[in-house]
């Protein structure tokens, strides 16, 4: 569109929303007749008549509504863009909606909020701890952070954990009653804690490898869980069953000797975490929360630094 174009969209515009071309013309500054003279020219290169004028009042005509709609629709958008450009300028501000399971939550933006909070006083970080697959522009998220192997691949995704693995674990107390499993085959004998699908088609396979090799077995037990994870941990721990773990989540319970690790070299490592966004236009709050979280090979296994 030519600059010329434009200006006579903005000035009929102003027309229609005043009602009168003497008060649009002083608030667009400039003659009434020079105004007079760009509807002319905007009615004859578009083919319609968009003014209704009589010797006391102005109007829009039908099509000249239809025309105002989808000005002041452009219009409405520009100056919320220009807005928008506040937060922009100087420290970075603003809030910043992120959806992200229990687990990514705890592991990698628990440890690091604190400081950033304090580093950056006008950021609000708003978090949707939650376990299903959102979507991000129609829920109204900035980022989510989900396991990098389970990512759209139309999103920008950032590394913010290293590879991972889930293990298998029991309480000392199960052993007690059970022996330990030496192959995936054995877990057909054991009393196992199962992750409901949120789809409701039936549970989470575990699914464990050794040299090259994959199983993914439907494991049986008297316990399913829908998504609690900590619950399901809560019962792991009580000795209720074996179950699936992240190796950060137990970590702290086999040193301390609440859990039991069986089948480790089936229990092989896979993506971690990321956190991912749908453009590469990220506002600036944003990006200094990307700065912070992401993840680099030298972090030796930590996903980010421990707040000081």
């Amino acid at each position: 569109m030519k600059r010329g174009e434009l200006d006579d969209l903005l000035a009929y515009a102003t027309i229609a929303r005043t009602r009168s071309f003497t008060r649009a013309a002083a608030e667009l500054g400039v003659s009434p007749s020079a105004l007079s003279h760009m509807m002319r020219v905007l009615e004859t290169r578009l083919g319609v008549r968009l003014l209704a004028r009589t010797t006391r009042s102005v109007a829009p005509t039908p099509a000249g509504e239809r025309l105002l709609r989808s000005v002041v629709s452009a219009v409405e958008e520009v100056e919320l863009g220009l807005a928008s450009m506040v937060e922009w300028r100087g420290d970075p501000s603003g809030v910043i909606r992120i959806t992200a399971p229990q687990p990514a939550a705890r592991i990698v933006l628990a440890p690091a909020l604190p400081r950033f909070l304090l580093d950056n006083p006008k950021i609000t970080v708003d978090i949707c701890v939650e376990s299903r697959f959102a979507d991000l522009v129609r829920d109204g998220f900035d980022a989510g952070i989900r396991w990098g192997d389970n990512l759209e691949q139309d999103m920008v995704a950032i590394r913010v954990g290293p590879s991972t693995r889930l293990i298998v674990v029991g309480a000392p107390a199960y052993f007690e009653r059970h022996p330990h499993p030496l192959s995936p085959d054995d877990l057909k004998r054991h009393n196992c804690v199962n992750y409901r699908s949120l789809s409701g088609n039936g549970t989470f396979p575990w699914t464990l490898q050794r040299d090259g090799a994959e199983v993914r077995h439907r494991t049986g037990g008297q316990l399913i869980v829908a998504n609690d994870l900590e619950f399901a941990e809560t019962l792991i721990l009580s000795g209720a069953g074996l179950g699936m773990m992240l190796e950060e989540t137990a970590a702290p319970h086999l040193a301390a000797g609440r859990l039991v690790r069986v089948l480790d070299e089936w229990c092989h490592p896979f993506v971690g975490w990321h956190l991912y966004y749908p453009s590469r236009h990220v506002t600036p709050a944003l990006r200094a929360l990307i700065e912070v979280l992401k993840w680099t090979p030298s972090q030796s296994g930590r996903a980010h630094p421990a707040p000081a």
